[in-house]
């Protein structure tokens, strides 16, 4: 049995969504179906930044997950937090992880929402977006390009992907979501 940890922020604990709705929740049950023998653990916390989840990075890893999808830093953003601390915290979480031989899938992140376009969010907006690329390939572990692609900026979208703050997904959001993270968790699993 696999065991893989779904670390983040609210986008994985499943803001205002039944915890079975919540991509980690459809992750396992897509798993499930396709023939994976696995267990996925919804360790998202509502607000958290890398910080927060650096603090509790070395808990998490108790007992061991054989895999880790790493989700944070969009709260680092929006509170205008440096995007370089934040790379190194995210940094340092993925060497943790890999100290204890656990592979991990990091999940980018993209400016998203009007406070993107607010004073130093701008200001930060292409450093923030590069971290990512930059911390999977300096740390060679998959990236997730856009965690949330296919469900931001689709006001259009029938039915409505995020909630009205443009940011969290809906219960359909999160099918979206699932569908995006499938891919790279199976890489991960028969590479």
């Amino acid at each position: 049995m696999i065991t893989i940890l779904a670390l983040g922020d609210s986008l994985t604990a499943g803001f205002t969504v039944a915890t079975r709705q919540a991509y980690p929740a459809l992750l396992e049950q897509k798993l499930r179906m396709t023939g994976y023998a696995c267990h996925v653990i919804n360790a998202g916390i509502s607000g958290e930044t890398s910080a927060g989840t650096l603090s509790r990075i070395n808990s998490r890893l108790t007992p061991k997950p054989n895999i880790i999808v790493l989700e944070t830093g969009l709260n680092d953003y929006f509170q205008g937090v440096n995007p370089t601390v934040t790379a190194q915290n995210i940094r340092q979480i993925v060497r943790i992880c890999k100290t204890q031989d656990v592979l991990v899938i990091l999940a980018g992140m993209r400016p998203i929402g009007m406070l993107s376009e607010i004073g130093i969010l701008r200001k930060n907006s292409t450093a923030f977006a590069q971290l990512y690329p930059t911390i999977a390939k300096e740390e060679g572990v998959i990236l997730i390009p856009d965690f949330l692609e296919g469900v931001v900026n689709q006001p259009n979208h029938s039915p409505r992907l995020t909630l009205l703050d443009g940011v969290h997904p809906t219960a359909a959001g999160y099918e979206v979501v699932m569908k995006t993270v499938y891919p790279y968790l199976v890489e991960a699993m028969d590479g």
